[in-house]
């Protein structure tokens, strides 16, 4: 059974899902404008201690493809790849935080002791779990991506792993100079993306990604002539 689990799919599949990962990774405008949106509704939903409101920041968060794609970049071994991920989730850390401190510095009390925390706390066994959680996250969504039949399971992905929070939680600790509880945010961010990538490079291992540098190469320079594009294209009157 196990077998056929990575067996089965097909050549085609395969093509489809690496050119939809990168295609969802690339660092366009948009991509940043989901970013931001959807940290700024995780940070009033810290704010108001309201977990509606996380939640459906993190359906909307595409933070999880760029941590996909650079698990794809180490695995079919393309150093552009790798380096464009990488590009694009450090871009991504910084907006995030600057987002979130101009929420906290200007709605919250600067108290941060009300707020939930999403921070690695407690004994190493409850670190060591939430990376665990993480891996399951990343192995769940780096095999949705070949499945299409299975990617409505992604948003449940992104839910389950919380990468936006700890980010949100860390830029709105930074407006109010809690160091402590910037760190160990930004530390559990870490521990995600870590999980992610190497359960998510299991994945990709086991379906034989590494043979697909070529069309990763190709699905790279597609999306880079689109953003070429974009950048040309004169505004709006």
């Amino acid at each position: 059974m196990w077998q056929g689990l990575f067996h089965n799919v097909s050549e085609a599949e395969k093509n489809t899902a690496v050119e939809g990962i990168i295609q969802h990774a690339t660092p366009r405008q948009d991509f940043f404008l989901m970013l931001i949106l959807s940290v700024s509704m995780a940070a009033f939903g810290l704010l108001l201690n309201n977990m509606v409101i996380l939640v459906g920041s993190m359906l909307i968060a595409p933070l999880l493809y760029p941590i996909l794609s650079f698990a794809l970049g180490v695995i079919v071994a393309d150093d552009k790849l790798i380096g464009r991920s990488f590009y694009t989730l450090l871009k991504s850390v910084v907006y995030a935080l600057a987002a979130a401190f101009i929420i906290g510095f200007f709605f919250s009390a600067h108290d941060t002791s009300v707020i939930v925390p999403f921070t690695i706390a407690g004994s190493p066994a409850s670190s060591l779990m939430y990376a665990v959680v993480a891996a399951i996250a990343g192995f769940a969504g780096a095999f949705a991506m070949t499945k299409p039949y299975l990617n409505e399971s992604l948003p449940g992905v992104a839910i389950s792993v919380a990468l936006v929070p700890p980010l949100a939680e860390a830029g709105v600790a930074l407006s109010s100079f809690d160091w402590a509880l910037f760190s160990s945010s930004l530390l559990l961010f870490l521990v995600n993306i870590i999980g992610i990538v190497f359960s998510a490079m299991i994945v990709f291992a086991l379906l034989r990604f590494s043979v697909k540098k070529t069309v990763a190469e190709v699905a790279i320079k597609e999306e880079d002539k689109v953003i070429k594009k974009e950048e040309q294209k004169p505004p709006a009157a």
